[in-house]
Formats: structure tokens, C-alpha cells, sequence
């Protein structure tokens, strides 16, 4: 894969690929961009969705102690989408652009956190490309995929549903998880991702103040979720994880309705020697609901299993 590097604003390259700021560099005839805050030793975060922008990852108690990488997935711009788009986000395809934007850091190794479909990623490129890899996050992923997966989360959202009844938010809340199946494009999956969110988090309209900008921030792209063929990128690493070699912490939210407990304890119960946090107040947002309880976890995965990947 043809790279070329352009830092920051794009026209005067940065010699240090992990300054503070924006990079970008070139994939071919896409453009890879990522996000560097904080200082110590290197985290890469890849957001979830597919399709959803970095930025409600950001981690600003993480980034006291870390240099946080975050990605800005292909597809998700303009000039990072694929000849396919929407079609094509593979796993695979993910993995070996989040391997040349390791290689650019220019340290020898480096975490990488994985949220909800990044975790996904995050999983797949432990298994397959762990050469530069210290450790992995796994923060609200599965082992699966499909119809499985799809039934729990069904359960998980009547939950929601029964306990906040009479509530005048969950009618638009349960529209937007209907509205899924029929997602086209952009705009529409920016308003299910933000119809969706209240449910995303332990006690969202408990807390309506502070955590209704970042609904309103949220941005997306419609991303297919199927291969240039048009067939499904099915996941089911239940076989493969029992032999993942890479240290792993494991983070679920007691209150997740899309990746939850079921999946956070059956990641941890497969992963040899992996780590478990449960956030018991958080639903899928542990790093804004929790952020304190969040950071220290990763902060300690990260210092007691890598010593060779420190920046600034």
C-alpha cells in the first residue's frame, strides 16, 4: 500500500508524527487522518458505528495520562471514502489501514481501543496483525455478529423501553431504532444515531444537561456494513479469541443495551488472562458516564503492559 505523509494543516510536514494536533497522510487516493492529544505512552482509539465520527471518543481523563491517537475511520470523509462507499468497510480493510497508521507513529508498540463496532476492529486486528500491538481494549464489543446479537440487543431495548415507560423521550427513541433497517444515507444515519442515543446511556434524561451536546455533536456517515459484493461482513471470533495472544481488558457497561453484559463477560470468559471492567452506572458511553473509573483502568492496562511505547 503507496503511503505519503502530510501533517497538520497539510502544508508544512511535521517531523514528529505524535505532535499534538491533526496529521493526515495519504493512502493511495484516500486521505488517513488522526488526532493526537495528551502525552505518555501511545493509545489508538477507533470509534465505532461503522460510520460514526471520532470525535464523541474523545477521552479527556485518558489524555492526562496517555498520547490518545484517534483515528478518523475511512469512510467517514469525503476524500477517505472507497471507490464501493458505502460499500467495502471490511474488517480486513479496517486492520490494514489501522496498520499503516501505526507504522507512521514511529514507536515501537502501542495500544488500541476499539468502541462498539471499533472494538470489533480492534478484536480482528489483535487476532490477525498483533506484531506492534502491547495490549487491546475491547469497550462495549462482541463475539458476534447476526441474528444472535441482534435478538439480545432487541431484549436488551424493551428493557429500556419498560423501565422508562410514559417517558415523553422513548417514542422518539424507539422510531429511531425502527428507522435502522431502512438507513440510506448520511443524513438519516446521523438522526438515528442521535434518536438512539438516550438509551445509550445509563440514565441519559437524568442527566439531559450535560450529556445533550454531545447527542447534538454527534456526526455520521451511512456506512453499508456489507463487502464490495454486497455480502454481509459476518463476525463470529468465538473460536478465535480463545487463543488471542495479546494482554486484553475488557469494558462493559451494566446498562449497555447494544453491547452489554452478556457480551463484555463471554468476551472476558474467552479471552485467555484478559481483564474485566464493569462500569456499573454506564450504559454504552462508560468514558463520558464514568470517566474517572474509565481512564484509571486503561490507564493501569496500559502502564502494567507496555513500557516501550512512550511519546512526549
Amino acid at each position: 500500500m503507496n503511503t505519503s505523509v502530510q501533517h497538520g494543516d497539510g502544508t508544512a510536514p511535521r517531523t514528529d508524527p505524535l505532535s499534538p494536533g491533526t496529521h493526515t497522510f495519504r493512502l493511495g487516493a484516500l486521505l488517513q487522518r488522526y488526532h493526537v492529544h495528551g502525552s505518555g505512552p501511545v493509545c489508538v482509539a477507533h470509534s465505532g458505528g461503522p460510520g460514526i465520527h471520532y470525535e464523541y471518543l474523545r477521552m479527556p481523563a485518558l489524555e492526562q495520562h496517555l498520547t490518545m491517537v484517534y483515528v478518523e475511520p475511512i469512510g467517514t470523509t469525503h476524500d477517505s471514502r472507497l471507490p464501493s462507499h458505502p460499500h467495502g468497510y471490511t474488517r480486513e480493510r479496517y486492520s490494514k489501514f489501522l496498520e499503516v497508521l501505526v507504522n507512521q507513529l514511529g514507536v515501537p508498540e502501542v495500544h488500541l481501543l476499539g468502541h462498539s463496532h471499533g472494538a470489533f476492529v480492534a478484536a480482528y486486528h489483535a487476532l490477525h496483525r498483533s506484531d506492534r500491538l502491547a495490549g487491546v481494549v475491547l469497550y462495549e464489543g462482541a463475539p458476534v455478529t447476526g441474528p444472535e446479537h441482534g435478538a439480545e440487543a432487541g431484549r436488551m431495548v424493551e428493557a429500556f423501553a419498560e423501565k422508562h415507560a410514559g417517558h415523553p423521550g422513548l417514542p422518539d427513541v424507539l422510531a429511531a431504532f425502527g428507522a435502522m433497517a431502512s438507513i440510506s444515507d448520511d443524513e438519516q444515519t446521523e438522526a438515528v444515531a442521535r434518536g438512539v442515543l438516550p438509551s445509550y446511556f445509563a440514565d441519559y434524561w437524568g442527566d439531559e444537561e450535560r450529556l445533550a451536546p454531545l447527542r447534538d455533536a454527534v456526526r455520521a456517515t451511512y456506512i453499508s456494513g456489507l463487502d464490495e459484493d454486497l455480502a454481509p461482513d459476518v463476525i463470529d471470533d468465538r473460536a478465535a479469541l480463545k487463543e488471542l495472544a495479546v494482554p486484553a481488558l475488557v469494558i462493559v457497561g451494566r446498562h449497555d443495551v447494544i453491547c452489554g453484559m452478556r457480551w463484555g463477560l463471554e468476551l472476558h470468559d474467552l479471552i485467555p488472562d484478559s481483564r474485566l471492567l464493569v462500569l456499573e452506572h454506564s450504559g454504552h458511553l462508560g468514558h463520558v458516564e464514568e470517566p474517572e473509573l474509565f481512564a484509571g483502568a486503561v490507564r493501569d492496562f496500559v502502564l502494567e503492559t507496555g513500557a516501550r511505547n512512550t511519546a512526549g
